[in-house]
């Protein structure tokens, strides 16, 4: 049996005279808390060191580190050092992005009450929240926070907000009577009070269900731990580029190592040596260095001007790959500002414009501005008056402090009457608002008026059985024009009002069930944000779906729905339909449905996951703590910035700092962009260390000197890639982005194109780096100058081949000065080149000697031979594509 279920004659059975202010005795609460342990979570957080020395395991790091303990062992100290300080710079790199993700567990734990209210033993005392257990009969009164799960015994006007929880955005009036049904939603248990939650007003008994892990939060922070971190598709792929690569390697250095020795062509310290820089030379060991670079940069552009803060490095290039995007809608799709769209009298129908709770807007009467007739003006003075809200604007910012639904009369009221200032009036007595009765009234004294009036808004069927003895009432239209509004998944709320003789000074049900003036009905939303409407045409066209996921009613969700444009054909599902699919109807569901209403936190996880199972790369948006789940197992989390508790923000993978869904299209765009660029990094990193591995390979099957030292290879590999990557980072979106599917993770980064050409770019650098070694030794140039001869025409090549893969149109087009910052880049390079070449220091520790201008000139040749050719290929396919 649920804890909703649960009869409170049989809660009362546990107490002395079963009278719940008796309480637990002493000794039953200390045997509970000593068998049950304390009500609080437990959180585990890795050990730092643990997170540094997790970055050495991969399998570039292994080879770097045996190629490493061999040059250091052949006496290659300087070799060694430098083969160090990569490992150490690609892992310094790693922990920084792992470090920086904050732990949602600690957040949660500091959400949690540190006192309790509580009967024990006939006494009410103030204990430790961690002390409660099960048994415990908790007080709760407005401003408290709910210390444990409750199954609530006595209420008076208790309204509990529970919007961090369940998503809803307005406090739930919490009743005693136990609730029947098998599966009713956290949302609409209303007999209940979760921990973490917050006391809106009234007060009450509950007696305590459920402590610490046990509790809805404690499940939460359950399911988040649970989580297990997952590897973005970028890092899938370029995880599998580098152990193919490096295992190719591998092979192919062993193969060459039994050649070498089958041929004898050197001694076995110098083959080994040899097969040493190859390896050095072949492992792309500026991979990871090289990807966290541009993605760190792409990273700090989006926080700048992309209103996006991504926390983890890789998440913003799965933004690219996002095929679905499963979202809150109060707050991201709406403005969780309750708004007044619709005012029914009588004989009329107006409209009122302008949304959330900034007062500016007009009155309208069939699409034109009008002004407003008495009863209009009489139905808002009754709205404003019957009411419990604030209305406050803090740096320009209009916010409420009560119920939204009430704000939405105030900012009404100053809407129509076009002013700031408060109707006057003396209040007598007030009526709150009353979960039994579903109204609220204030009886009121106005200027220049002798007798009092009574106000009156709340829901239409009880105002309308009020209204019954008005002649002038037709209950049949009420009804409809009630029905008209709710289809449009709008709140509909009744309003009246009382004149009463001069010696009444208390408001009593009696008194109002005696009848009422009945003035009209008002139709309320929370508005869905313009901005959505054209991000969500922006995610169709990009071949990206977005589902609802909200705790609000399938009506009103579905009516959203259909007003943002969320999908041709629009079906719901709620969570109790969910809860019995099977794990193969979930899938279906999951893809099938775009709305998804009434659902518990524990549905979120389980959509996610079932969109996830079904191959569809998932983005989870949301803001409150019943999110945190689900965003941290989606690929990509999206918190909202301002009004996100702690929890999801540190759950999620990136924070949108203005809670602006439009901001995730952009963010799409980008990551799409930062992943071409990440491609075209890869293809431009790769034929470089497979030439220098093909340079080493000829040497040794040729039985000629090595041309190239392991230090010379590392600063290839390292520096210039480094150094020339960044002209990426700048690189602009291509053309059509936006109209792309998403990439399918499942498929190589390499197409067959790729492949090739990288070889045939190897082969081209090798082989005419080698010819000009052999050539200006020919000259009589001794080895070393020959080497960094060498050594630049393979940096020079790279920079000419980079004009080719910036852009799949032809280099020399309108596209060559696009990416301005490119050049810049390239100066950098060059200028590092020089002090490589000609600084003494750098020439001891890298082994090079100065060039001639010939020399120079014949590297700037052989470099442009290899852009000339690569243009050559591309003008081809781009003919065959035309």
């Amino acid at each position: 049996m649920e804890h909703y279920q649960t009869k409170i004659a049989d809660l009362a059975q546990e107490y002395p005279n079963q009278s719940f202010e008796q309480g637990l005795s002493d000794q039953q609460a200390q045997q509970r808390l000593a068998q049950n342990g304390p009500n609080k979570l437990e959180t585990k957080t890795t050990p730092k060191w643990i997170l540094f020395v997790r970055q050495f395991n991969n399998m570039i790091t292994y080879i770097l580190l045996l190629a490493m303990i061999l040059t250091l062992t052949m006496g290659h100290h300087t070799d060694a050092i430098v083969i160090a300080l990569v490992v150490i710079i690609n892992a310094i790199i790693g922990y920084y992005q792992e470090a920086n993700a904050a732990d949602a567990l600690s957040k949660i734990q500091q959400m949690l009450a540190t006192k309790a209210t509580v009967y024990r033993q006939d006494r009410r005392l103030d204990i430790p929240a961690t002390d409660l257990v099960v048994g415990d009969v908790v007080y709760l009164e407005a401003g408290d926070s709910v210390p444990a799960d409750l199954r609530l015994v006595t209420t008076a006007n208790l309204r509990i907000q529970e919007s961090a929880l369940t998503g809803e955005s307005d406090a739930v009036t919490k009743t005693t009577a136990e609730l029947l049904a098998d599966k009713v939603p956290l949302a609409e248990q209303t007999n209940m009070a979760f921990t973490s939650t917050a006391v809106a007003n009234g007060s009450g008994l509950g007696v305590v269900v459920a402590v610490g892990k046990d509790t809805q939060i404690g499940q939460i922070s359950t399911a988040i731990a649970e989580t297990k971190p997952k590897l973005t598709p970028l890092m899938r792929e370029i995880n599998g580029l580098g152990k193919g690569v490096s295992i190719a390697v591998l092979i192919a250095a062993a193969c060459l190592f039994v050649l070498g020795l089958i041929f004898d062509t050197y001694s076995v310290s110098v083959l080994a040596l040899a097969v040493v820089t190859m390896i050095v030379g072949s492992v792309p060991e500026g991979l990871p260095a090289t990807t966290s670079v541009i993605l760190a940069l792409g990273v700090s552009d989006m926080a700048k001007n992309k209103k996006t803060i991504v926390k983890s490095l890789p998440a913003v290039e799965t933004l690219g790959a996002v095929d679905v995007i499963a979202t809150d809608k109060t707050g991201t799709l709406t403005k969780n500002e309750m708004t007044m769209t619709d005012i029914y009298t009588k004989k009329d129908h107006f409209t009122l414009s302008g949304t959330g709770y900034k007062p500016q807007g007009d009155l309208l009467a069939d699409g034109h501005k009008t002004t407003a007739n008495q009863t209009v003006q009489t139905l808002l003075l009754s709205g404003y008056i019957a009411n419990d809200t604030e209305l406050v604007q803090e740096n320009g910012q209009f916010n409420i402090n009560g119920e939204p639904t009430d704000g939405a009369f105030l900012t009404a009221y100053h809407k129509v009457f076009a002013t700031m200032s408060e109707p006057e009036y003396e209040t007598i007595d007030m009526l709150p608002f009353d979960s039994d009765y579903r109204y609220i009234a204030r009886l009121v004294k106005l200027p220049n008026q002798t007798k009092p009036q009574l106000f009156i808004k709340g829901s239409p069927d009880k105002l309308f059985t009020m209204a019954k003895n008005d002649p002038t009432f037709d209950e049949k239209y009420w009804q409809q024009k009630v029905a008209e509004l709710s289809s449009c998944g709008k709140r509909v709320v009744a309003v009246g009002q009382k004149t009463l003789t001069s010696h009444e000074t208390t408001i009593s049900h009696d008194l109002l069930n005696t009848g009422i003036d009945f003035l009209g009905i008002v139709g309320i939303i929370d508005p869905p944000r313009t901005e959505v409407i054209e991000t969500l045409k922006t995610m169709n066209q990009a071949h990206v779906e977005v589902k609802m996921i909200t705790g609000d009613s399938p009506l009103t969700a579905s009516a959203i729905g259909k007003q943002l444009g969320l999908a041709p054909d629009i079906k719901a599902i709620t969570g109790a339909q969910w809860d019995t699919l099977t794990p193969e109807q979930k899938r279906k569901a999951a893809v099938e449905n775009q709305i998804f209403a009434r659902t518990t936190p524990k549905n979120k996880l389980e959509i996610v996951k079932a969109l996830q199972q079904s191959g569809k790369v998932t983005a989870m948006t949301g803001d409150g703590v019943n999110d945190a789940p689900a965003l941290k197992a989606a690929d990509i989390g999206v918190a909202m910035g301002i009004k996100g508790t702690d929890v999801a923000r540190d759950a999620a993978d990136m924070v949108l700092t203005d809670d602006n869904f439009a901001t995730l299209g952009q963010a799409i765009k980008e990551g799409r962009r930062i992943y071409d660029n990440i491609k075209k990094s890869i293809l431009f990193l790769l034929p470089t260390s497979f030439a220098e591995g093909l340079i080493i390979f000829f040497s040794i099957m040729f039985n000629q000197p090595m041309p190239l030292q392991a230090t010379q290879m590392l600063w290839i590999n390292m520096v210039s890639a480094i150094t020339i990557q960044f002209a990426f980072i700048f690189e602009p979106a291509e053309a059509g982005i936006m109209q792309r599917r998403p990439r399918k993770t499942n498929q190589a980064m390499m197409n067959r194109h790729d492949v090739i050409q990288m070889a045939y770019v190897s082969v081209l650098m090798a082989v005419s780096a080698l010819f000009s070694y052999e050539w200006l030794q020919s000259l009589g140039a001794d080895a070393k100058t020959a080497s960094t001869m060498m050594l630049n025409i393979i940096i020079i090549s790279k920079i000419f081949y980079l004009f080719n893969i910036r852009t799949p149109k032809l280099a020399f087009s309108k596209e060559f000065f696009g990416n301005k910052k490119a050049f810049y880049v390239i100066f950098v390079m060059l200028l590092l080149q020089l002090i490589l070449t000609y600084v003494p220091f750098m020439q001891e520790v890298f082994y090079t000697e100065p060039l001639t201008l010939n020399e120079w000139l014949a590297a700037i040749l052989c470099g442009m031979f290899v852009l000339v050719i690569t243009e050559i290929d591309k003008f081809i396919r781009l003919k065959k594509q035309a």
